[in-house]
């Protein structure tokens, strides 16, 4: 994991909840830390690691993730061991 990607995940695991984190940057550290992309139909992603699965829609135009993938994000990441 590299120096962007632990900023990132900490910009996760913040209280409140960050509005203004970009999307690639959560998508990177979940493939980062080994999860399995599966594309969906439209903008819709899954990410798997082993049992543990989520799924999200890209955003698009805009390049924030909205505040409840954020925090979507934060439960998977807790579900798979990965914390700051």
């Amino acid at each position: 994991m590299n120096s962007k990607q632990r900023k990132t995940l900490d910009a996760i695991f913040a209280k409140p909840t960050l509005t203004n984190l970009e999307w690639d940057h959560m998508e990177s550290l979940l493939i980062t830390v080994g999860c399995k992309v599966i594309e969906g139909n439209a903008t819709r992603v899954r990410f798997v690691l082993g049992e543990a699965v989520t799924t999200f829609h890209r955003q698009h135009p805009a390049k924030e993730a909205k505040k409840y993938q954020v925090d979507d994000a934060r439960v998977f990441l807790a579900t798979i061991r990965v914390t700051p």
